[in-house]
């Protein structure tokens, strides 16, 4: 009987996904009107119903935090993992800040302001994309800000505190697509209890590696692949450690990986790179003409040989091999 009941749950697991993946694929268009409003609320509850799932899947999702996935606005299945943890772990102060944002559309924090009411700062190196979240009516529905900057090392601690960020807050996101560990590295005004990292799988689970620091990195700039960004997640989690964290897995799609403050775990995992390391399949690298190459790994890493990289264990400067 509970065999049966499991695979009665895990059906309609499988069917709603169905139905919140159909959505997403008809509800593409950015502009907001009547009828996107009735699919974000579709969408909603829909995702509803798998985030009381997650509560009987517990011990499950703690071996494998992917296993939580499902998407209403992140790009991957980061909705559900991140669900998942903040409704699993003791988190006072409901409050979230996430970089890279572009329109707010697609990205891993709208969920929790629209489903959680969680408060937060969304950033973008793009004004006339935070204008475009000021426009949206979620925008005096919740409580956020959006602020245009470009975001440095240099720059970051005054950002924050300057919109009254400091200390002990819920969750932030770094997707900066080129110096996310120098910027995370840099933070050092608010103590978040979870930390969502962008990491390139194509750096592989063995090497300490990063793009050297140039405030004005910009990726579509740096290597015409569009491959060249980041941080690997060895890299990553030596950092974590540096700063009290503890990496907990990656979304299953390879590119976000997740900390959790050690005194925060509450029996979640601390994973090693080798344990919770996951390749990106995504075929996102294009040619010299700009167009994309559906390259595979092995090529896609081909690409990068011979650029500049750093090692964050050295800390000298080497070339891709």
């Amino acid at each position: 009987m509970i065999r049966a009941l499991n695979q009665k749950r895990s059906t309609m697991r499988i069917g709603l996904k169905r139905i919140l993946n159909f959505i997403n694929s008809k509800s593409e268009s950015p502009k907001e009107t009547v009828l996107m409003r009735h699919v974000h609320e579709m969408k909603a509850l829909a995702a509803k119903s798998l985030i009381n799932d997650q509560l009987s899947r517990t011990k499950e999702i703690i071996d494998d935090i992917s296993k939580a996935e499902f998407k209403v606005y992140s790009q991957w299945g980061d909705d559900g993992i991140i669900q998942f943890l903040t409704q699993y772990l003791d988190i006072p102060r409901k409050t979230f800040i996430e970089f890279g944002v572009e329109d707010y559309n697609e990205a891993n924090t709208r969920f929790l302001l629209e489903n959680n009411n969680w408060q937060g700062l969304v950033m973008d190196g793009s004004s006339g994309q935070i204008e475009k979240i000021k426009g949206q009516s979620m925008y005096w529905r919740h409580t956020i800000t959006a602020h245009a900057a470009f975001i440095t090392a240099e720059n970051i601690n005054d950002i924050l505190s300057g919109h009254g960020f400091s200390g002990n807050i819920g969750l932030l996101h770094i997707d900066l697509d080129g110096n996310d560990y120098w910027v995370w590295k840099a933070i050092d005004v608010v103590k978040p209890v979870i930390v969502i990292m962008e990491y390139n799988s194509l750096f592989g689970p063995d090497k300490p590696w990063t793009i050297p620091y140039d405030p004005s990195f910009q990726r579509t700039e740096a290597h015409f692949s569009n491959l060249y960004f980041g941080s690997s997640l060895t890299s990553l989690c030596d950092l974590a450690v540096e700063k009290g964290y503890s990496f907990i897995g990656t979304n299953s799609n390879g590119n976000n990986a997740y900390f959790v403050r050690t005194e925060e775990l509450k029996g979640l995992k601390s994973l090693s790179v080798q344990e919770g390391f996951r390749p990106s399949y995504f075929r996102e690298g294009r040619d010299i003409e700009g167009n994309l190459t559906y390259d595979g790994l092995k090529e896609r890493y081909a690409q990068l040989e011979g650029q500049k990289i750093y090692n964050t264990r050295t800390k000298s400067i080497e070339l891709i091999p």
